[in-house]
Formats: structure tokens, C-alpha cells, sequence
């Protein structure tokens, strides 16, 4: 491996280091990290840091203050309800697309499959896996609509939602049980063919997400 390489290869190591940390909560937003820490955390030097810095700053999940460090920047309340508005809409219309064209009982098989994993998942231990799978669970939905353009976008808003559930579920023992227990519903409804109890049940699902996050 050439210099060059092994240069890249340092600074995206550090960059998904820092960025799984920031998504799943571990690095919590208001926290003011240092290339050093990071640093010293993986064995690197810290100008692969630097550029890790770089690429999570034009992402809008750090804030770099030149000599004192990075700060994560919170998940804002404008942020979680703009997400969450975002979802309703892309869910709500997949479901209601999904049931007119007749897919509804093969695409409810794979959510119920995405969420036997999600039922396995010890919580609080693992909630980083647990927001995942609920991630996954819905992006199946809508995918299954077959609009490649509103799947896509709504694989954009991945980050954002993964720091909003996280964030929401953050020392919160009583959500996770629900959510197993809505995404069934969720799974009941598209199968049997209810797009208006469904619809209604998705926008209540992810408003109580927003909810928690948004405290």
C-alpha cells in the first residue's frame, strides 16, 4: 500500500470512527472532542483526524473551533420535527402505494422479517443495532413503492434519522417495547390491506419518535 493510500485508508477509519460514535450517541451533540482524543483513541497521527474532522464539519455534524477542538452538534428540535414531517410523508405514501398495487402481503413478509432481528436485540445494551433495524424496517417500505427518486431521498435522510431514534431512545427502557409493538401492527395492517388505519398508525409512530427525541 502506497503513502497515499495508507493516509486514506487512516483518515476514513477515523472518520467512520467518529461518525458511528456521533449517530449511534456516543458522542453526545453539545460535546466538545478533540483531534487528539480521537487520535490517541485509534493510534493515529493527527492529521487524518483533521480531515475526518473536515468531512463531518460539511456535514453539519461537527462545528471545528480552530486550537480547542470539534463540537457535535446537537440534533435541534426544528431538525427532529423536519425529519419526522419528512417521514410521514414518504411512508404514508409508499404504504398507500404498496396496498394499490397489490404487493402489500409479499412487502409486509419482509418487514415482519427485519423485525424478528429487531426483537432479538437487547436493549439497552445494543441500541445503536436496534435503531438500525428500525431504519431498515421502514426504508423497506418504501422502497417496495418503486419510486426510485423518493428512495433515495429518503436513504439521504439515513444519518438524521439514525441520531434522532438514537436520541429518542437514549436511556429510555419504555419506548423500545412499544415500537416492537407498533411495528407489528404496522406489519398486521399492510398485510390485511388498511391504508387508512395504516396511514393513520405511521404518523402516530413516528410523531411519538419526534416527541421523545424533541425532549
Amino acid at each position: 500500500m502506497s503513502t497515499r493510500d495508507r493516509s486514506q485508508a487512516a483518515g476514513d477509519r477515523a472518520y467512520h470512527w467518529t461518525k458511528d460514535r456521533i449517530l449511534d450517541g456516543r458522542l453526545e451533540g453539545g460535546r466538545l472532542i478533540s483531534e487528539g482524543e480521537v487520535a490517541d483513541a485509534l493510534t493515529l497521527s493527527r492529521t487524518p483526524v483533521r480531515e475526518a474532522f473536515l468531512r463531518l464539519a460539511a456535514e453539519g455534524l461537527l462545528r471545528l473551533y480552530p486550537k480547542r477542538g470539534a463540537l457535535i452538534v446537537p440534533v435541534s428540535p426544528g431538525e427532529v420535527h423536519d425529519i419526522a414531517e419528512a417521514r410521514i410523508f414518504l411512508e404514508r405514501h409508499a404504504a398507500a402505494k404498496v396496498i394499490a398495487a397489490g404487493t402489500h402481503r409479499e412487502v409486509a413478509a419482509e418487514m415482519r422479517t427485519v423485525l424478528d432481528e429487531q426483537r432479538a436485540v437487547s436493549i439497552p445494551e445494543d441500541t445503536a443495532r436496534f435503531t438500525r433495524l428500525d431504519r431498515e424496517f421502514h426504508a423497506t417500505l418504501v422502497r417496495a413503492a418503486g419510486n426510485a427518486l423518493l428512495a433515495e431521498f429518503y436513504s439521504g435522510l439515513r444519518d438524521r434519522q439514525l441520531r434522532m431514534v438514537n436520541t429518542a431512545l437514549r436511556d429510555n427502557t419504555v419506548r423500545p417495547p412499544i415500537i416492537i409493538e407498533e411495528h407489528a401492527r404496522i406489519c398486521d395492517l399492510l398485510a390485511a390491506g388498511d391504508t387508512g388505519t395504516l396511514q393513520a398508525l405511521i404518523g402516530n409512530h413516528i410523531a411519538a419518535v419526534r416527541d421523545e427525541a424533541s425532549h
